[in-house]
């Protein structure tokens, strides 16, 4: 059986890793590029069309305010990036935001962040995958037919990408990701090639349309708080930027001087593409509506719901390179691909806060665990489970989505930031030497100017986004933010309730007397060997327990007993109602109150199978008795296995498998390592209480 599960598991997420090779799973910048900054560079695919489609509420004459937009952006991201590169150098353990939080503002302040950014990668997953099915939907029309299908399928084919491993996803994801940032920039150089130089009128495929809406000309407040919702959608181009500062382990060596390469490359790489975008969609004329059905007229006459209406970069790459040419159709491929591949920036991002996070007990310590290929895979897959939930209850609808977005991330930015601040003060108070202490002023001065820049930011979203749905996102960061505090309370609680005490004392841990039991159902091999077991044991008082359902075979047990001589003595328990568990537990019980400080150690034979049908055939009362035991003071279970001529086959089976590691092999340790286990879960199977026939 483990066998038939083994073998598509290794075909799925490939052989098992050993603990010693996570070296070789660190990565170079060039991989480190699209692993973690894949989210930054996709998301110009999307977040032009976002201030486009906001500022159309006021007609294409708002269309102008576009570029300043964009400058107000570049400028965000370039303090954002050079902001994290303070941060990365400071904090290279891998905690980012959360650790910077955490040491300078306190715990609550580091759980705040850890909630904001938990949040926001479960909906980076949600929003580049409904993003990328639109795009794709656009050439294949089965995919907009069914695009939550669709969406789940790659959240899938995604989630066990990257249980495969952080380095061979992300060789998987280098190249579309390359490909892509190429494109782009070949479309910028072309358009601007044919625009400045040749004269080459460049027209997109809506810049015959016309935008209808009743809110034209507004000015005063009116446009100001329509600006700001623009701007804060254009700010979906700094999500992921701090997924770096969380992976900076995953760097090779220097970590913390590649990691801030690395930042510096997706921040010059993403404010390009985002201008370039903005401006060739001014000259090419684009045109986008909130609601393109009903706001987009060709000739006065609205377009209807037979039209689809194609992503910024789609229509800007039709009108610099041509509809259906060579290079538009490698950019469109590119783009789609790198929308769902953007959703590895979370899938490596959220593991790594989800087992920082685990490692202090805000969350289920399972998350710290490395999987067979060295990936936090639970992590992995609660991501996934979460993002797939989101992209159904929204219809991976990504203008529906993305309202919910970037609320996390710049709750995040805001208390990094400001955490750095008092990181600075707090070394500047002691620091003597000067060239230090400059290098220290001006680094504070970067984080303050982030602080009050992502600060005013998060402001801006949180009053232009809360009602559209933003409301979603900070409810999703106030139940994180309880239940992980509800952990931490129930770890602590049990620390406490478990710790040794400060002077440990033999006779406040030692027992008076231990009363041994062995359940017995009839005198064979099994029941010899747990009694010879139990006898080694040497405690104070050892006897044979059997329970009486037919009275014909109880007489002869007893016969079988007297006539072997059998020195330990046989009590037989009445069951008339043929119950098994219940009259032992009671009987247990019993001895309980009459000695409390006594401890009763069980003693169960268990057959040893080689078949998966033979589990069902035996031991299957062990699990109800032990787990009534368990919640008996006092009571020690202790499972004595017998080893059928069938468990030789499974030992075959092991052997054979000796040459690749076994699933969960890399968190046991090598098989000459572990300890010998003795204990078990088996229980009686025959009808007098033992362990079957």
């Amino acid at each position: 059986m483990s066998k038939l599960t083994d073998v598509p598991k290794r075909i799925l997420i490939g052989r098992a890793l050993r603990s010693d090779k996570l070296g070789e799973t660190l990565l170079p910048k060039r991989i480190a590029l699209p692993v973690f900054a894949s989210d930054p560079l996709s998301s110009v695919a999307y977040a032009p069309g976002e201030v486009l489609i906001v500022l159309s509420l006021a007609g294409v004459s708002a269309y102008h305010f576009s570029p300043w937009i964009a400058v107000a952006v570049v400028v965000l991201m370039f303090t954002v990036v050079a902001s994290y590169r303070q941060n990365v150098r400071a904090y290279p353990s891998g905690g980012g935001d959360y650790e910077v939080a955490t040491t300078n503002l306190g715990p609550k302040a580091g759980l705040t962040v850890a909630s904001a950014l938990l949040v926001d990668y479960v909906m980076t997953v949600a929003v580049s995958i409904a993003s990328g099915v639109e795009n794709l939907g656009s050439a294949v029309p089965f995919v907009v037919q069914h695009k939550v299908l669709c969406a789940v399928v790659m959240i899938v084919l995604l989630t066990l990408m990257n249980l495969r491993g952080m380095k061979e996803s992300g060789k998987l994801f280098a190249i579309p990701t390359y490909i892509f940032v190429t494109g782009v920039f070949i479309m910028i150089i072309w358009g601007a090639y044919r625009g400045l130089v040749l004269g080459d009128t460049m027209r997109a495929p809506t810049a015959g349309l016309t935008v209808h809406t009743e809110q034209t000309g507004l000015a005063g407040f009116a446009l100001i708080f329509l600006l700001l919702r623009a701007f804060s959608s254009g700010c979906a181009a700094l999500t992921g930027v701090e997924a770096i500062s969380n992976g900076v382990p995953a760097f090779r060596k220097p970590k913390s001087k590649n990691a801030a390469t690395t930042l510096a490359m997706m921040g010059l790489l993403a404010v390009t593409m985002f201008c370039g975008i903005i401006v060739l969609a001014m000259t090419t004329d684009v045109k986008m509506a909130e609601n393109p059905a009903v706001d987009l007229l060709r000739h006065g006459v609205a377009v209807g719901s037979g039209f689809t209406q194609d992503p910024v970069i789609s229509q800007v790459a039709a009108a610099v390179f041509g509809e259906g040419t060579f290079f538009f159709v490698v950019l469109s491929a590119a783009t789609a691909l790198v929308l769902f591949l953007a959703a590895n920036t979370a899938y490596n991002g959220f593991p790594l806060l989800g087992s920082i996070l685990a490692q202090d007990r805000y969350l289920p310590r399972q998350l710290h665990t490395r999987g067979d290929r060295l990936a936090f895979s639970n992590g992995i897959v609660l991501l996934a489970g979460a993002a797939a939930l989101l992209v159904v209850i929204y219809g991976s609808d990504s203008t529906r989505l993305i309202q919910l977005y970037i609320v996390g991330v710049f709750v995040s930015f805001t208390l990094s930031q400001i955490g750095m601040v008092r990181h600075w003060n707090r070394h500047l108070a002691t620091e003597q030497d000067q060239s230090k202490r400059r290098h220290m002023i001006r680094s504070r001065a970067i984080n303050a100017f982030g602080a009050f820049f992502t600060g005013l930011v998060l402001v801006v979203v949180l009053l232009t986004k809360f009602t559209h749905g933003a409301w979603v996102a900070v409810m999703g960061m106030a139940i994180f933010f309880l239940t992980m505090t509800a952990i931490r309370k129930h770890y602590d609680r049990v620390s406490e309730e478990i710790a040794a005490p400060d002077e440990p004392s033999d006779d406040s841990l030692r027992p008076s007397r231990v009363h041994s039991i062995v359940l017995v159902s009839k005198v064979h091999k099994p029941t010899l060997r747990a009694l010879a077991y139990a006898k080694l044991m040497r405690s104070d008082h050892l006897e044979a327990l059997s329970i009486g359902v037919d009275p014909a075979e109880t007489k002869a047990l007893k016969d079988d007993w007297e006539q072997r001589g059998i020195n330990v003595p046989l009590k037989i328990l009445d069951s008339p109602y043929r119950e098994i568990t219940r009259p032992i537990i009671e009987y247990v019980k019993g001895l309980r109150r009459e000695s409390p400080r006594d401890v009763v150690s069980i003693y169960i034979p268990e057959y040893v199978v080689g078949h998966w049908y033979e589990h069902i055939l035996h031991n299957q009362s062990a699990l109800r008795l032990k787990g009534r035991l368990l919640f008996t003071p006092g009571v020690m279970v202790t499972s004595v296995p017998y080893q059928l001529e069938s468990s030789e086959l499974a030992k075959q089976r092991a052997k054979r498998r000796a040459d690749w590691i076994a699933p969960g092999s890399v968190r046991r340790g090598p098989v000459s390592q572990r300890p010998k286990e003795h204990s078990g879960t088996a229980a009686p199977k025959g009808r007098n209480g033992g362990t079957g026939d």
